[in-house]
């Protein structure tokens, strides 16, 4: 196993816990996953000062150390949460110069602000929470604002929407340290995504499939959730993983727990619904993306599944938005 890697978590007055706990606990179950000795990641707080600090809702909470005495992490996480804009003005200094000897600097939900009021998100793609959007591109003008990803990585900089999004980040992280088997697992103890979702269901359908056991089949299954639009018929998936028709389908139904046309189907709606939620691209559009060819056959695919149209799920997934805001 690669050697264990700093995480510093940045706590502030008027922080929202549950950005500093979500991916703590992400970071902290990679441990169960990675397999090897020690630990995959070594996490701790700071604040400037190194004081306490009262977290949105009145939570406590106590740092390990002064941000003015800790070396470089290869980590930087800054959460979000009401304080965050303040956060921002006493933090800034502090970030422009340290934030080039950190490998990787994210943050979660408003946390944005803190790096976009250092001068980080200068020229950068990012996002936060989708109710801070518009606020936070009319405040930064340099930085490119994307309302509709739940997490964004530009170079070094990564940003994620709001509060669950930290996890889904986090979990990446984990994916791009540890590879894929390890953020998978992860995410089906927390029944999360391992990718963004596009509905509100506990887990979703690619964590209901199993991850392969051996190389081919796995590389298989990434590729496929990558190129929807492709042949993925069982004699295509056969051929590029090596094998025959027959072994393949039988040795991938006995790794992964479905029948490769089945897993096709579930990858192929999970990635219409999320395009359903998240982007304003048409039906015909998102059926031809998503490799269903007609909008037709899209439709019966929801109908099977869901027992509702693309249509009728998008005006459902709108109208939860509402609801929430």
């Amino acid at each position: 196993m690669a050697p264990s890697k700093s995480v510093l978590v940045v706590l502030f007055d008027g922080v929202q816990p549950l950005d500093v706990a979500g991916p703590m606990d992400v970071f902290a179950l990679a441990e169960r996953f990675t397999g090897g000795p020690g630990l995959p990641y070594v996490v701790r707080t700071a604040s400037l000062g190194g004081g306490g600090v009262r977290g949105a809702g009145g939570l406590r909470l106590v740092p390990d150390v002064d941000l003015l005495e800790v070396g470089d992490p290869d980590i930087l996480l800054v959460p979000g949460g009401p304080g965050a804009e303040e956060a921002g003005h006493r933090l800034a200094g502090w970030l422009r110069h340290r934030a080039p000897g950190i490998n990787r600097v994210v943050s979660v939900c408003t946390g944005a602000y803190v790096l976009a009021e250092a001068g980080l998100l200068d020229g950068r793609r990012a996002t936060t929470h989708w109710e801070a959007c518009d606020d936070l591109a009319a405040k930064y003008p340099k930085v490119t604002v994307d309302p509709n990803p739940i997490f964004v990585k530009d170079g070094p900089i990564a940003t994620s929407a709001g509060v669950t999004a930290g996890i889904d980040l986090a979990i990446a992280l984990v994916e791009e340290d540890y590879g894929r088997a390890a953020a998978h697992e992860i995410a089906r103890l927390l029944v999360v995504f391992l990718r963004r979702p596009g509905n509100q269901a506990q887990v979703s359908l690619q964590l209901s499939a199993q991850v392969a056991s051996s190389d081919p089949l796995r590389e298989v299954q990434d590729w496929a959730v990558d190129n929807l639009a492709e042949d993925l018929s069982v004699p295509a998936m056969a051929q590029r993983a090596g094998l025959s028709t027959r072994h393949f389908a039988r040795a991938f139904t006995e790794q992964v727990g479905v029948t490769p046309g089945r897993y096709v189907d579930l990858i192929r709606l999970e990635a219409a619904q999320r395009m359903l939620t998240d982007t304003a691209d048409g039906v015909t559009r998102i059926a031809r993306r998503c490799g269903y060819g007609s909008p037709e056959v899209m439709r019966r695919a929801f109908i099977r599944d869901l027992e509702v149209s693309p249509t009728q799920y998008r005006r459902a997934a709108t109208m939860r938005v509402s609801a929430r805001g």
